[in-house]
């Protein structure tokens, strides 16, 4: 139990070092996490009755090689690789917003920086130094959470290509 008090009093320390640009960044993470999570879910527990509804759609029709058949074909691929595809896109917009949140975080720490400069005459170099490492800390965490949207925004746009790419398989037009 002691583990989860010292592992908020360290996320509290670190939220404090890096500013305020970190609660954006970490709304970002949390939304950017259950959108893959969302997503996670959908392919485990959803998909498979999307498919089988499709399929069961298609093997109803008696005529298959019509081009009426063939549109219609298309139509149940088209509507299933939507909800296959859906908030992917919304992922990957997570993945490029989280390192320009951390780059804002930086200039605007070293803005405080430069003001801190400005105030104290350049003459203290320790405040100058905690004010550059705190500025580096937004980045950091713009970063993290940008590699890690990374692997797994790419791993779901694999995993949504191969079921649309069965999914076209499974309807056969003989």
């Amino acid at each position: 139990m002691f583990f989860f008090y010292d592992a908020a009093d360290a996320l509290f320390e670190f939220m404090q070092k890096g500013g305020d640009v970190l609660y954006l960044i970490g709304l970002l993470a949390f939304l950017m996490w259950f959108l893959i999570f969302e997503r996670l879910w959908y392919f485990r527990f959803n998909h498979p009755y999307n498919v089988m509804g499709a399929v069961e759609d298609w093997s109803k029709r008696k005529d298959k090689k019509t081009w009426n058949s063939k549109a219609i074909r298309e139509m149940l691929i088209s509507q299933t690789s939507t909800k296959i595809n859906q908030n992917l896109t919304l992922i990957k917009l997570c993945v490029g917003v989280a390192p320009l949140l951390g780059l804002f975080g930086t200039i605007t720490g070293m803005i405080e920086v430069f003001h801190l400069l400005a105030v104290t005459g350049g003459g203290d170099a320790k405040a100058m130094a905690g004010g550059v490492s705190r500025s580096t800390i937004p980045a950091m965490a713009g970063l993290s959470v940008a590699i890690t949207g990374t692997f797994a925004s790419t791993f779901l746009k694999n995993k949504s290509k191969r079921e649309a790419e069965l999914l076209s398989e499974h309807l056969v037009s003989e």
